[in-house]
């Protein structure tokens, strides 16, 4: 099939191809992930959601999680809507 190149294809030719194809292979599989991650996130799924940091999400997760009590969470809640975000220490450690 080669009779005017000789031997054919030398071993880089076969490192090569298979270094390509494992290449596609991961990036194939790579890019099937990264989409259904991207559809599979919390925050695609809830409309009211403002983004990542959005601080009515975030604080009523810590008031879930059990990181505040619910008095505390009434007065962060208050302070976010007078649009006071300075909170000093000695408020926020209590």
């Amino acid at each position: 099939m080669m009779w005017y190149w000789g031997e054919g294809v030398h071993w880089w030719g076969w490192l090569l191809g298979t270094v390509a194809m494992v290449a596609f292979w991961a990036l194939l599989v790579w890019a099937i992930w990264y989409v259904v991650a991207a559809v599979r996130r919390p925050e695609n799924h809830s409309p009211e959601s403002h983004g990542p940091g959005d601080p009515k999400r975030i604080l009523d997760e810590r008031l879930a999680r059990g990181e505040i009590d619910a008095e505390e969470y009434r007065r962060l809640r208050s302070v976010m809507r007078e649009g006071d975000t300075h909170v000093t220490g000695e408020e926020h450690a209590a």
